[in-house]
């Protein structure tokens, strides 16, 4: 750590304290229904309690993942005039360079010390959603370095598809067809972000942050990280350190989820607390087409449940959680340029607040 001062709402129990689940998905691979079964229940077992679980037997290489470090470092390690000539602010679909002044609408009030690049499913240049703008669909774009291009949308392609195993298994969980939820996936909002939190010498506040607390949007997402600093929010609401485990990626359930399930799998809270120190990690936030209509599925719905979790569009959620993360978005938005016609809510539906342990 590159300091000692934290103050107390940035600390966390220790996985001494606390742990999180570890889930084995090579049962997913070997095309018998019992070993699936297993995999499925497991998974189940952690989305309705922890919400934050990490995998292992996934299936990606560790040569692919060592690769997708290095891309994220050389990028990262250009000079920030070679950086902003792919800022997302030329986009209306958030695609390139994000610098870690356009992470939050308050800065500089309150500082997330990461960069990004960000990229998703790659949609082509006449798609309606992409022509509209603002709707988080249409083609990447790509640094010109060489090799780049093919090693990141490689890994994006594996991690895409392990998404639709995590999809299909969770479906058997619930006890659905995979169809009722695959059929609005044909051009998501899966973005893969590669983040390097920058080192500096400031304090661990809850102003000055890694990433501040957040559920996450989409139904899932699947995060490589290489170093300290995640915390999660356990069953109990309560703050716990997240590091990595070698090879596991770490998963955790997001809003969609929670809505399809009428509330049974939790979209948990997390943040990384500014620890002062360079770190680089990767999540790939598995979502649905912008249009897709969410609610509880049908075998969950009851008036509680339909009262608690209305039917929102999958992008209307993402762009209205995303115009007030992202400065661009949030100038755009007061001088115009961008109109919405969804309310914006000053905090997310689904924050859950923290507690001290024991209570």
């Amino acid at each position: 750590m590159a300091r000692s001062t934290i103050s107390d709402d940035q600390k966390a129990l220790t996985v001494e304290d606390a742990t999180l689940p570890v889930v084995d998905l090579s049962g997913l691979f070997t095309g018998d229904a019992a070993d699936k079964a297993k995999v499925a229940a497991d998974l189940g077992a952690a989305a309705r309690t922890s919400g934050f679980f990490y995998i292992t037997g996934h299936g990606i290489s560790q040569e692919l993942i060592d690769a997708v470090f290095a891309a994220s470092k050389e990028f990262h390690d250009k000079p920030r005039s070679f950086k902003m000539k792919y800022w997302s602010g030329f986009t209306t679909h958030h695609r390139g360079y994000v610098p870690f002044e356009e992470n939050g609408a308050d800065f500089p009030k309150s500082i997330n010390f990461n960069e990004a690049w960000d990229m998703s499913f790659e949609a082509p240049a006449d798609h309606p959603d992409y022509l509209a703008g603002w709707r988080m669909t249409g083609p990447n774009v790509w640094p010109d370095i060489p090799g780049w291009k093919d090693t990141v949308a490689s890994y994006y392609d594996q991690a895409f598809g392990l998404g639709l195993r995590l999809l299909d298994a969770l479906a058997l969980e619930l006890g659905v067809e995979t169809e009722e939820l695959t059929r609005h996936i044909t051009y998501p909002t899966s973005q893969l972000r590669l983040l390097r939190y920058i080192p500096n010498e400031m304090p661990a506040t809850k102003e000055l942050v890694g990433i501040a607390a957040h559920s996450d949007f989409e139904c899932f997402t699947i995060l490589m990280t290489g170093a300290p600093g995640l915390q999660v929010m356990n069953a109990e609401d309560v703050w716990i350190e997240a590091p990595p485990i070698p090879g596991c990626f770490v998963v955790n359930i997001g809003d969609i989820f929670e809505t399809w399930s009428g509330g049974q799998f939790k979209s948990t809270q997390h943040r990384v607390a500014n620890l002062g120190e360079e770190r680089y990690s990767f999540p790939l936030f598995f979502g649905l087409d912008y249009h897709a209509v969410i609610e509880p599925l049908e075998k969950f719905r009851t008036p509680e449940v339909m009262e608690k979790y209305p039917p929102m569009k999958a992008g209307d959620h993402l762009m209205r959680m995303s115009v007030n993360a992202f400065r661009y978005m949030a100038d755009a938005r007061e001088k115009g340029e961008l109109v919405l016609d969804f309310d914006v809510p000053d905090e997310n539906p689904f924050k859950r607040e923290a507690k001290e342990p024991g209570t």
